[in-house]
């Protein structure tokens, strides 16, 4: 390895270190409380240098959402291959992925849907890395929603509406298991299963 592309390396380290440092941080004091100064502290470097890689922490916290988004969106894609091609049951897949995506990754989970921070930016301005990795995420469910209205396999209404209805459940079982871990719910598999099943009889065809 040449010095040009060991030095390429090097940098791309220390981004994913501030990265994986602000991260968290941000989980365990809040975004708000957490300063330039307490990630270089954390990773032991300069201020200054993290300057050189971020300008502000909301740069950092849009990267960590774009992370998160692109990741959740491989795993969603490397689900759906494995299907053969049912919509209906694609969909669910789709929804039970997002669902375990969240809970071994909690950290992303937390940082990217659940923190007190910067309003979400509209989607159709497309211009944070947020916006662009969340907006193409969201597009998965909403395509699949589509697909299923239109073979008939869910009740035909708003496509936006539903798709973010669906979402709606699932963040709320997928951000409760995370951070409700002593309340006594039933098996997570049964939990999971079943949220999916209440989801979808509400969007099933009568």
């Amino acid at each position: 390895m040449g010095t040009t592309e060991r030095k390429a390396r090097e940098r791309e380290e220390l981004k994913q270190q501030i990265l994986d440092a602000a991260r968290e941080l941000f989980v365990r004091e809040g975004y708000e409380n957490v300063s330039m100064r307490k990630i270089a502290d954390k990773i032991e470097y300069s201020p200054a240098s993290i300057y050189t890689y971020f300008k502000d922490k909301d740069e950092i916290l849009d990267c960590l959402c774009e992370e998160t988004f692109l990741h959740l969106h491989e795993h969603k894609l490397a689900a759906l291959h494995q299907m053969e091609g049912d919509t209906l049951e694609s969909l669910k897949k789709g929804m039970e992925t997002y669902i375990r995506f969240g809970l071994d990754h909690p950290d992303h989970y937390i940082v990217t849907f659940m923190l007190k921070a910067a309003p979400y930016e509209k989607p159709e301005s497309r211009g944070t890395r947020k916006a662009r990795a969340g907006f193409q995420c969201f597009n998965d469910m909403r395509s699949m929603v589509r697909r299923c209205m239109e073979e008939g396999k869910i009740k035909s209404a708003d496509p936006e509406e539903t798709s973010q209805a669906l979402w709606a459940g699932t963040h709320g079982v997928t951000a409760l298991l995370i951070t409700l871990p002593g309340f006594p719910f039933v098996e997570r598999e049964r939990l999971i299963a079943r949220t999916i099943e209440i989801l979808m009889r509400g969007v099933g065809v009568d």
